[in-house]
């Protein structure tokens, strides 16, 4: 996170000063579509045509919703088609830089740039706003086609479809009613419930955010215990939008965002669920967990001033789930 105002960085991790210690997410500045034909999405205008090549992502390895984007890359036989640049782990005063001294961050293998914010200054000079991961890129208009990570999700569920072959559907027309209602609780509640747990910056707040990820995780172990996923036996968006939450939480929410109630090792419904989705095809090597622990305690400096990293349990993502 961070903000451009008049063209410089500022380190804005969150507002807590106006909303009363509470941790606040502002919206995506970009939301074009990429189409198959090239009309218009939703939102934005048109002219992203699904094309092989023409398309790069931005990506933080430690970012969940980043990680989103990746993991729809892998399922939907993208790699080929849309290439990557991964910034370092370490956000500090400038934000998300392209330094390439750690293992796994690339550096901008498109044109050289020092800095995420120096991505959305290409596109447009005068941007101003906050400056976040995934960063959907059109190589041919060199443009921002998109910043909001659940649209780049769909985008890539179906768009390239006929380029690919893969007609893998994780938006399903007859489950898109009773998908919505369920990604609306697991984001405010889990997905961004731990982000308000961990920058509340008053009881009050972290009481007002705790709570709620709790219920939710036990909702969520519930409803696993009757289903194989949760819409049932189908997995769809729902449940990769909430694996990237998972997938962090005992190895950094756990501990350094205070959610410390139980663990997901706890819930025996929703470890073995998070281990099968890990073992999926092209999942796992989505996960770099050294970058994962290490941008979050060393980032976030009013957390962790010590900038101390953790020893975490040794979690075996490969062990059998059991689920069939």
């Amino acid at each position: 996170m961070g903000q451009l105002i008049d063209g410089v960085w500022h380190d804005v991790w969150y507002d807590t000063k106006s909303t009363g210690g509470a941790f606040k997410r502002t919206t995506a500045a970009f939301r074009n579509w990429i189409t198959a034909d090239g009309s218009a999405g939703p939102s934005g205008e048109g002219g992203f045509k699904a094309e092989s090549g023409r398309y790069h992502l931005y990506v933080s390895y430690a970012c969940p919703w980043a990680h989103r984007a990746l993991v729809f890359r892998a399922l939907k036989g993208l790699n080929d088609h849309i290439s990557i640049s991964a910034v370092h782990p370490d956000m500090l005063n400038e934000g998300w830089t392209f330094e390439t001294d750690d293992h796994g961050a690339t550096g901008d293998t498109l044109y050289g740039l020092p800095f995420a914010r120096d991505i959305y200054l290409k596109a447009k000079p005068d941007m101003t706003g906050r400056v976040t991961v995934p960063i959907l890129w059109d190589k041919t208009r060199e443009t921002v086609v998109s910043n909001e990570s659940s649209e780049i999700i769909r985008m890539f569920n179906s768009a390239f479809d006929g380029i690919t072959g893969n007609s893998d559907d994780y938006w399903p027309e007859d489950l898109r009613a009773v998908i919505e209602p369920v990604n609306d609780r697991i984001y405010d509640t889990i997905n961004n419930g731990v982000y308000k747990s961990g920058f509340a910056t008053t009881q009050a707040a972290y009481d007002a955010a705790v709570g709620p990820l709790f219920e939710s995780l036990d909702w969520v172990e519930a409803r696993l215990a009757d289903n194989r996923y949760l819409m049932g036996d189908r997995i769809t968006e729902a449940d990769w939008r909430l694996w990237t939450t998972l997938i962090r939480f005992d190895p950094v929410y756990h501990l350094h965002f205070k959610c410390n109630r139980k663990r997901i090792v706890d819930y025996p419904n929703i470890w073995a669920y998070t281990r099968e989705l890990y073992q999926w095809d092209g999942v796992a090597e989505t996960v770099n967990m050294d970058h994962i622990v290490r941008h979050y305690h060393y980032s976030h400096e009013t957390i962790n001033p010590h900038r101390i990293l953790p020893t975490n349990p040794n979690l075996d993502y490969q062990e059998p789930h059991g689920r069939g």
